[in-house]
């Protein structure tokens, strides 16, 4: 996820580029991630980029941490995206 810290906004006001959205939404498809395992027994995850390559986000002990990662990563832009047009109402009074 360290990747994508700058396609955060600073003000909430602000709403993002396109193509930070366009980020968001990539990482927010399951099928842009894969986990692969390391020499040393850990797993990284990694996603790919738009140019086809693939760049290691995280590293875990075991693959199900590994995939609770990505699913964290997958969870916390499709968030994101959800908000683009403001807040929620979720109670009226």
């Amino acid at each position: 996820m360290t990747v994508f810290y700058q396609t955060t906004t600073i003000d909430s006001q602000i709403k993002p580029t396109e193509s930070v959205i366009e980020t968001w939404k990539h990482a927010a498809n399951k099928s842009n991630w894969r986990i692969v395992q390391l020499p040393n027994s850990f797993y990284q995850t990694e996603i790919k980029t738009p140019d086809g390559d693939w760049r290691d986000i995280t590293r875990r002990s075991t693959i199900e941490e590994a995939e609770t990662a990505i699913d964290n990563s997958i969870s916390y832009y499709s968030k994101k995206l959800n908000f683009l047009d403001g807040p929620k109402v979720v109670k009226t009074f």
